[in-house]
């Protein structure tokens, strides 16, 4: 079975969520990043999700975990939660 491991950032809004991808293309640290700003309690761990299967999180998260390109930030991807970041930090 296909293993993942992932970070993310979770927000209220698209427009908080885009410009937070702005400052980390422009080199700001994805884990300073999240700690400052993320709503989920993984911020405290720089938003790292640890490592999880295919349907262990919600199916808007797999979507993108399974198949973005490792190290790259996604986002917004929109959930119940609100609007995420994510990367994708490792693949089996």
């Amino acid at each position: 079975m296909a293993k993942a491991t992932a970070r993310h950032i979770l927000v209220d809004s698209e427009e908080q969520c885009n410009a937070l991808k702005s400052e980390i293309e422009n080199g700001a640290s994805f884990a300073d990043v999240a700690q400052a700003n993320s709503q989920c309690p993984s911020r405290s761990s720089g938003g790292d999700l640890g490592e999880f299967g295919p349907g262990m999180m919600v199916p808007e998260f797999d979507k993108v975990v399974f198949s973005a390109e490792v190290g790259v930030v996604q986002g917004p991807v929109k959930t119940q939660f609100g609007y995420h970041l994510l990367e994708v930090t490792s693949r089996s």
